[in-house]
């Protein structure tokens, strides 16, 4: 979800409209509720351990794949700026900036898993290796493969 935020600016609205189109409002009824269940992860400063449910889990990764599939051409062209930096870089750097002050901002860097997503030659692996998965995530079948990638991990 950092990758869409970082490619969304207004990120936690989007998720909230994606999830009130695909009917998710008694699962998410509201922005805060979406922002608890990103809270859960160990990594950020503000975590809360919570037990996410499965049907929060699942709207999590519907409106996920929803969001890839709306990003899907600034996903792509990232992607191809990636490919060909001499021509491209600066979507690719403004990109990679705003990742990392996404995590400045959200994560505890004091965490070695923090820095290791800090660490250049890591983050840019990490990066591609989940703007691809996102990216196969625009198929009518996006959620499912995507559930099973997560499920995979």
């Amino acid at each position: 979800m950092l990758i869409l935020e970082t490619i969304d600016l207004n990120g936690i609205q989007s998720l909230y409209a994606l999830s009130n189109r695909l009917n998710l409002n008694e699962v998410l009824p509201n922005k805060i509720t979406i922002w608890k269940l990103r809270n859960n992860n160990p990594l950020r400063k503000s975590h809360t351990k919570n037990n996410i449910k499965l049907r929060e889990f699942d709207a999590l990764i519907k409106i996920t794949a929803e969001m890839s599939r709306y990003l899907y051409p600034y996903i792509r062209e990232i992607l191809h700026s990636k490919e060909d930096p001499e021509q491209n870089s600066v979507v690719w750097n403004d990109f990679n900036k705003r990742f990392v002050e996404l995590i400045h901002e959200r994560f505890n860097i004091n965490s070695m898993r923090v820095k290791k997503l800090l660490n250049q030659t890591e983050n840019d692996e990490l990066l591609v290796k989940s703007l691809i998965t996102l990216s196969f995530c625009i198929s009518k079948n996006g959620y499912q493969k995507l559930k099973n990638f997560i499920f995979n991990i």
